[in-house]
């Protein structure tokens, strides 16, 4: 069932509720509201009429450049968001990105999609597109922990440094910190996914019309696949970021 323009726009008549609670609590984000739903929506409408091109199109060269293009936005934003050197921590989030999604998406492609052909844009871009935007708010909270401790907690590194620890030896606490707290949100979504949530994916299949095993079934891959690129990205992202951020002395860069 096809929703009109202008249901679409009677519906977005409920954004005044969060903007009065905006307003109640004179929280400050009424410029961050107003410019998160402008760009969501311009943002959207312009990749809907793209992708139909995209679609049509079908060509590998264009779909292979549109995944490159995913992804340098992809680590941009991350970094932006951590609030970390770009000049440092650029390269090593694309890398974990990359080992994180090319893998599974390949798995995915070619095992169990097998579309004709196998770069059908139709599958490989909104594959990628779930599995690299779940990666995101994972990546920021690891790098944000992870450096945030090198700050808080610079006594507990430099002393492990001066007791003959390697910068590594010495980070690993940090690290672990990190992955647990970056790992917690999906590992409590999949723990609680059909008793509390109803992921979108398989909700959206259901209410097309599409057979609620079929769905499942669907959901399921999507979720394994979510969870190991984000624990693959997360994981290689540190790593990297630990080889270029930190010297061989163990002194933390800063730019």
């Amino acid at each position: 069932m096809d929703i009109s323009w202008w249901q679409l726009a009677s519906f977005m008549i409920i954004l005044v509720v969060p903007v009065g609670i905006e307003r109640y609590f004179k929280l400050g984000l009424s410029k961050d509201m107003l410019s998160a739903v402008v760009r969501m929506l311009v943002q959207l409408v312009l990749v809907g009429v793209y992708l139909q091109y995209l679609f049509e199109l079908n060509s590998l060269s264009v779909n292979l450049l549109w995944l490159l293009l995913m992804l340098l936005i992809g680590a941009s934003a991350i970094v932006s968001k951590a609030k970390l050197s770009r000049k440092l921590l650029y390269l090593p989030v694309l890398a974990g990105l990359s080992l994180g999604l090319f893998p599974v998406l390949w798995l995915m492609i070619v095992y169990l999609l097998a579309p004709e052909p196998l770069y059908s844009a139709q599958y490989l871009i909104p594959a990628a597109g779930m599995l690299l935007g779940n990666c995101l708010s994972g990546n920021i909270v690891a790098l944000q922990r992870l450096f945030g401790a090198f700050e808080d907690r610079k006594t507990e590194y430099e002393g492990s440094l001066a007791l003959g620890a390697t910068a590594y030896q010495a980070a690993l606490p940090f690290v672990q910190s990190a992955m647990q707290q970056s790992f917690a949100p999906i590992l409590a979504s999949m723990a609680t996914t059909g008793l509390v949530t109803l992921p979108g994916m398989m909700t959206g299949q259901i209410l097309g019309g599409v057979d609620p095993l079929i769905a499942i079934k669907y959901q399921i891959v999507i979720l394994v696949a979510i969870f190991v690129t984000l624990t693959v990205s997360v994981s290689s992202s540190l790593l990297l970021s630990i080889k270029t951020a930190i010297t061989i002395n163990g002194r933390v860069r800063q730019s």
